[in-house]
């Protein structure tokens, strides 16, 4: 299963991947930069700028900067991880910046429902933004 995250809403689409993927399932989704957060930007980067300072070097907790890393760990929040399904599932689970050329010619799965330009929110904030403003590139 191919999901495209281009203007999906984050935590929606984190939920459906990790209970597709407790299924059994392979998923693998594209464009994770273009993933999106709902809420007041400045609020978001606020939160997120305060998680990242409050940890210690080498204990964490470890907010990654890198777009896909940053949706795969929205992922492996919904997990029971320390559950063998829970590892299992998280292994079936691929997160992809762009669409690679493996990927190109293939069909992709449109989640309408969490999209979000069909909802009322006009705060949101794109996951590569984000990351940009945790120090990544």
């Amino acid at each position: 299963m191919i999901i495209n995250a281009e203007n999906l809403i984050l935590g929606r689409l984190a939920s459906f991947a990790a209970k597709e993927s407790l299924i059994g399932n392979e998923i693998k989704i594209i464009n994770c930069n273009n993933a999106v957060i709902i809420g007041s930007r400045k609020n978001i980067l606020s939160e997120y700028k305060k998680d990242s300072e409050r940890k210690t070097p080498r204990k964490g907790p470890f907010i990654p900067r890198t777009t896909e890393r940053f949706v795969k760990r929205v992922i492996r929040g919904m997990l029971p991880r320390d559950r063998n399904k829970g590892r299992e599932a998280l292994k079936r689970i691929r997160c992809y910046k762009l669409i690679p050329e493996s990927l190109k010619n293939k069909e992709t799965i449109s989640l309408d429902k969490i999209n979000v330009h069909k909802t009322d929110n006009i705060n949101f904030i794109r996951v590569q933004e984000v990351c940009k403003h945790l120090g990544g590139k």
